[in-house]
């Protein structure tokens, strides 16, 4: 499975943030829209990955569409936050 820059970026810049690294995981679809990143994070790290008022995120979308016009993509984001088991 070949993995493409955009996706790669987004993996080291998420890895780079989160506790739990190894739990992180970018699938990759595309469209007829461009290119969907989906970015899967361990249930603990989806706040740092968000960030205060979406900052984070932001930051990181605006990264990845920058990497994205490089390569002549058009590329989006989607962070997957799993379900917080409320005790």
């Amino acid at each position: 499975m070949s993995t493409h820059k955009d996706q790669e970026f987004l993996e080291y810049m998420a890895k780079s943030i989160v506790s739990k690294p190894e739990e992180v995981k970018v699938e990759r679809i595309v469209d007829e829209m461009g290119v969907l990143l989906i970015l899967t994070v361990d249930q603990e790290d989806v706040s740092k990955v968000i960030g205060k008022e979406g900052r984070t995120a932001k930051a990181m979308r605006l990264m990845l569409k920058t990497v994205g016009y490089m390569n002549k993509v058009r590329a989006n984001l989607k962070i997957n936050a799993p379900l917080i088991d409320k005790k």
